[in-house]
């Protein structure tokens, strides 16, 4: 298996919805692959990180930077033009 085979089926990969033989062929390609073995264990770590039900509080400033930021894509998307 190429790397360009991995990651093409890797969503299926991470959610456990693929082929068992392709399964074992990810096995052996993650083994001597450090590059794909990192994307996958990214990955799975974000899953597992959001399918928690830990919050993970924002820093005030941050917070405050998001929100201007969307409240102004908001505007520019949105925003009524003249009459």
């Amino acid at each position: 298996m190429k790397c360009e085979d991995l990651l093409r089926a890797l969503n299926d990969y991470v959610d456990g919805e693929i082929d068992p033989a392709v399964c074992e062929g990810f096995g052996q390609h993650l083994e001597g692959c450090n590059p794909c073995e990192v994307v996958v264990d990214n990955i799975r770590g974000a899953i597992r990180l959001y399918q928690g039900d830990c919050e993970y509080p924002m820093p005030p400033e941050f917070h405050d930077r998001m929100r201007n930021i969307l409240r102004q894509k908001f505007e520019e998307k949105f925003r009524s033009p003249p009459e």
